[in-house]
């Protein structure tokens, strides 16, 4: 059976929850990716009333949808960063709190560790979101960034996000993080040593999303068949990719030129799935082959475009693309039978 689709609501969070499961179904869809802000899913609600977490399968329900996964990325974000006055535009009040960066820190690893209790009342398997990172800032290697720093913003990763971990592992569900620019994990080399810091813990793998990895000049599907049993969830994400003096306009680059997202001037920008650069039949054989059933989530993000349009095209593409791999060979009917 093909993988169902849902609709990822971090980019609807303005909406409450009840209008927004009305147009994912009127979209398509077959359910929501609930992000843990605005209205469509309180960890702290969750974690204290009982009745809550039956309140959102009721509504979900109503709609005739499902939910496979919550995701908490702003959240998640906190718990490694250098904290700075950015950070208080994403986090609720108490994470936030008197906004001193060891305390946001400290915060945001025991919201996350609630997230994981959230998860497993609502009963759901996974959990989408970042980690943040210590050493982002440190990407270029200038000033001389020695192998002792980068060691220590892995070693600050494992300390902070082993007890969140154990935490997932004990309430019976996984952290996947969304491999990301901004977070220790970003491309393949990063996430090796990732995984190598935190002890290839078994409650921590990915949510795949090839937009974050294309622009940057990996290849999406390179990264599903080199981690097969970490890839918890599946972001369906395009980006348009401009930049080079072969390909582009020879004027921005891959880092963004500081110009916000919609600039024409930017080297590379989100597209409405199926509009970009990415690969996504490439992607669909490599979930098939590594045996990914879980959901196909869009992630819908394109400056240029009327959300709803763009959902609701994105989740005929995804529906149209998708398909359930062969258990026989094509030519199995030309053998002779003996």
């Amino acid at each position: 059976m093909p993988r169902p689709v849902t609709l990822f609501t971090g980019q609807w969070a303005d909406l409450p929850l009840e209008t927004m499961a009305a147009k994912a179904k009127s979209f398509g869809y077959d359910g929501l990716e609930l992000a843990c802000w605005g209205d469509h899913f309180e960890v702290g609600k969750a974690a204290g009333d009982a009745a809550y977490c039956k309140s959102r399968w009721d509504l979900l329900g109503k709609h005739d949808l499902k939910c496979f996964a919550i995701s908490n990325h702003l959240v998640g974000q906190a718990v490694c960063d250098q904290i700075d006055h950015r950070h208080k535009a994403i986090l609720p009040p108490h994470v936030w709190g008197d906004g001193n960066p060891e305390g946001v820190r400290q915060r945001a690893a025991e919201e996350m560790k609630a997230t994981a209790r959230a998860a497993a009342k609502l009963g759901v398997k996974v959990v989408n979101g970042f980690t943040g990172s210590s050493i982002w800032g440190m990407l270029y290697f200038f000033p001389p960034t020695s192998p002792a720093d980068v060691k220590a913003g892995y070693d600050d990763f494992a300390k902070r996000w082993g007890p969140i971990l154990d935490e997932f592992k004990n309430q019976g569900v996984k952290f996947a993080l969304e491999v990301h620019p901004g977070e220790i994990a970003y491309d393949v080399y990063s996430t090796d040593t990732a995984l190598s810091a935190i002890g290839n813990h078994p409650a921590f793998g990915f949510n795949f999303d090839p937009s974050h990895l294309l622009w940057q000049g990996v290849a999406p599907n390179k990264f599903i068949e080199r981690y097969p049993d970490r890839i918890f969830h599946v972001h369906m994400k395009d980006v348009a990719v401009h930049y080079g003096a072969d390909s582009g306009d020879g004027l921005s680059g891959v880092l963004g030129s500081h110009l916000g997202f919609g600039d024409v001037r930017r080297g590379w920008d989100f597209r409405s799935v199926g509009r970009g650069h990415v690969n996504f039949e490439a992607i669909i054989r490599s979930l098939n082959r590594v045996g990914y059933q879980g959901p196909l989530s869009v992630e819908w993000e394109d400056p240029g475009m009327d959300r709803e349009h763009g959902a609701r095209e994105s989740c005929q593409f995804v529906k149209r693309l998708d398909f359930t791999p062969s258990n026989v060979a094509f030519d199995a009917a030309f053998e002779k039978k003996k």
